[in-house]
């Protein structure tokens, strides 16, 4: 900053007169008017610096002061320190007093510049990129390519030789996934590339070796990209963060060469790598030198730019709103090449393209809506009895996908009945019960008599219980295929035809599809339910258009054409219940199209009829069970009680045997153990004693009071007593 300060002196007053006496002036009063000026004194600067008009050798003028005066006299008159009026223009920049305070203090250095002290009240500051100047106040001015997808390009010439350490580096912001950024040339060959694929920066040297980078660039901000050529390694860099670095073959950078940014002056040779580049570039560098593609107002070293074909000032974006990109009365709001849509309620996606339309409620009670793609569809069930009628569908004839699938669920006790029967010309398609299995014929293609296939379920199905039925080609690229069976999801059963048949595309275009029978006039054969029936993913619908809150939006559909016929919705059994079929206060339990009973006790038969058998489950356990009437009687074993002979009887709980006896117990009786002084059945009788007789051969006993007898081997027994001893 200039400061300095110029004394207006009138007609020979500047002239010092030694005589006379020094005197200080008033400070309020030290300067004469601007008007009464003949010549002027400058302190601190020269007045060309300050602004005084003179031109001719102002660059030989020396530097303004920096420092600080006192007491400066002029014809004895006190000029410093002195006070002027604000709006005087004797002096500019000029403080009171002398302070020596660091100039980084005050932070001069703005957009996160570095301030380095340069002695006594003097700073630099080390700009971060991409600002410059003095205190980094100016930007780096960014220039937009492909504003409103023009084709746009700059190249410049090299000037001189970057030397053996080739450094480039530029900030860049895009959306876009490809595009060219930067390509080094030659009179010969292109020996630098850099350009962008599917969001990543990707460098080639030398039309050979390439390195790609780790992280994307697409996402709208700024990022500074650095490639770095040093003797045989190049590296890359993302943000100051290294993506890899790979041996090359040293190439040489020389006065005259070219680099075009952006693009290629032909646009074939640009679509080589991804098309012109679309976005923003700025302070872009080789080494320390800028290519400028807008100059800035402070000095820095530059390559010349040649040319610059539908560049831009600034980095505006397109109106990406312009085109109203939103859907459905969705909003849109512009942010940088790109927009966001505010969608309305029950709307999603990047441009409200997904409508919920299951929010907006548009099946009827009898039905759950299902979103679909592009549309929803409202599933329910419908049941079929011969007061029916049979369903006839067509295709609105916009289906353009091929047709390889059937699927269908239904409930039925049925062992024979139509589902399903398709026909169009000699094609046809059939899916019927037989012998309780679900049964699929199909002749579709050129050759009808080769093209005719039959898959049938492994086990039956109709036993009133809900089962689902899927159908699809083996193969659906090849024009014919085997037919694969799942029921119930497959997890236990599939089936396959042995033969191979075409696709359902005949059904596409005026075939007549029935639901419920095999045509309008042959009636319905089917007593059950049927659920949602879909072929090729596109439904069957049971409801009309006209039964519906909103309209089915999805391009591809088969309408049902025989909208008079009211339809039973739900699924409804035979009422099997009413009257109550079960005798003997028996409760019914309806099991669809079929009926059990609950019986009470003393009841049994499929409908109660008969009375119970009490005896049947065998209650006696060791005995023989009475029927009666309200119950059973047991006739028990020997050895066992209870009311079903379950209780073991003890012999001796009333046995007679006499105390001290032990009473041994039996099966049906008991016996009792006598002690040695006691004797009888109930060891009721004192033991009476036994007597040793001398026998001729041997010696014997005598027993119960019995006496040796003459006679040898005898006794003489006491009365009541027999036997031979």
């Amino acid at each position: 900053m200039v400061s300095l300060i110029r004394l207006l002196c009138s007609e020979g007053s500047c002239t010092r007169d030694s005589s006379t006496e020094i005197q200080l002036l008033e400070q309020a009063s030290a300067l004469p008017e601007p008007e009464t000026v003949r010549q002027s004194l400058f302190i601190g600067a020269v007045g060309a610096i300050w602004g005084s008009g003179r031109t001719g050798d102002e660059a030989d003028y020396p530097p303004a002061f920096l420092g600080c005066f006192r007491d400066v006299l002029v014809d004895s008159h006190l000029v410093l320190p002195a006070i002027v009026p604000e709006d005087s223009d004797a002096q500019e920049n000029i403080t009171v007093g002398c302070s020596d305070k660091d100039k980084c203090d005050d932070s001069p250095c703005q957009n996160r510049g570095r301030c380095v002290s340069q002695g006594w009240r003097s700073y630099m500051c080390e700009c971060q990129r991409p600002y410059e100047g003095n205190n980094c106040a100016e930007e780096y001015i960014t220039a937009r390519f492909g504003n409103k997808d023009l084709g746009s390009y700059a190249f410049f010439f090299l000037d001189n030789d970057p030397g053996d350490t080739v450094t480039i580096s530029m900030f860049i912001r895009t959306r876009q996934s490809s595009g060219l950024l930067l390509i080094l040339a030659n009179s010969t060959s292109q020996y630098l590339r850099l350009w962008m694929e599917e969001g990543r920066v990707k460098v080639q040297v030398n039309n050979f070796e390439t390195l790609v980078g780790q992280g994307t660039v697409s996402d709208g901000h700024f990022h500074l990209v650095t490639v770095k050529l040093e003797g045989m390694a190049a590296m890359l860099l993302q943000s100051a963060q290294s993506q890899g670095s790979m041996p090359i073959r040293p190439i040489q950078v020389h006065p005259g060469d070219l680099v075009y940014v952006g693009g290629l002056p032909d646009s074939r040779a640009s679509a080589s790598f991804g098309g012109y580049f679309k976005g923003c570039v700025q302070d872009l560098r080789i080494n320390s030198k800028r290519l400028q593609f807008y100059p800035i107002a402070t000095p820095v070293e530059s390559y010349s730019l040649e040319q610059l074909i539908n560049v831009s000032q600034g980095c505006i974006s397109d109106n990406a709103c312009a085109v109203n990109p939103c859907l459905n009365g969705g909003v849109c709001y512009s942010i940088w090449d790109d927009f966001i849509c505010n969608c309305p309620p029950n709307t999603a996606g990047q441009r409200c393209e997904e409508v919920k339309w299951c929010e907006l409620s548009p099946c009827p009670a009898s039905a759950v809506c299902q979103p679909r793609s592009q549309g929803f569809e409202c599933l329910s069930n419908v049941t079929f009895r011969v007061e029916s009628s049979i369903l006839q569908y067509r295709s609105n004839g916009k289906i353009k996908h091929s047709l390889c699938s059937v699927s269908l669920s239904f409930r039925t006790r049925q062992s024979a009945a139509t589902l399903l029967h398709a026909q169009k010309d000699s094609d046809y398609l059939t899916i019927s019960l037989l012998d309780s299995h679900v049964v699929m014929e199909l002749q579709a293609g050129a050759d009808k008599d080769s093209l005719k296939v039959t898959v049938q379920s492994q086990g039956p199905i109709s036993d009133g219980e809900w089962h689902t039925v899927e159908l699809s080609m083996e193969s659906q690229t090849l024009p014919t295929s085997r037919w694969i069976m799942a029921v119930d999801g497959g997890k236990t059963e599939l089936s396959m035809s042995k033969t191979a048949a075409g696709d359902l595309d005949f059904l596409r275009e005026e075939a007549d599809i029935f639901l419920g029978g095999l045509s309008l006039g042959a009636g319905v054969n089917l007593s059950g339910c049927l659920g949602p029936v879909e072929i090729g993913g596109l439904p069957l619908p049971f409801h009309l258009d006209t039964e519906l809150n909103l309209p089915r939006p999805q391009e591809e559909q088969f309408t049902r054409i025989n909208g008079n016929d009211a339809l039973q919705y739900g699924c409804w059994g035979a009422n099997v219940c009413e009257p109550n079929p079960c005798n003997n206060q028996g409760v019914c339990e309806d099991r669809f199209d079929l009926h059990h009973c609950t019986c009470p006790s003393e009841w049994t038969g499929p409908l109660c009829q008969d009375p119970t058998d009490t005896c049947i489950s065998s209650p006696c356990i060791y005995g023989n069970c009475i029927n009666l009437s309200g119950g059973f009687m047991c006739v028990c074993e020997p050895g066992y009680s209870g009311i079903q002979c379950e209780l073991e009887v003890d012999m001796c709980e009333n046995s007679n045997c006499s105390k001290g006896a032990t009473c041994l117990k039996g099966f049906t009786s008991y016996a009792c153990l006598c002690p040695r002084d006691l004797t009888g059945q109930y060891c009721e009788l004192p033991q009476l004693p036994v007597s040793t007789c001398m026998g001729k051969r041997w010696n014997y006993s005598c027993f119960n009071g019995g006496n040796c007898s003459e006679e040898d081997n005898t006794c003489y027994c006491l009365p009541g007593f027999t036997g031979q001893w």
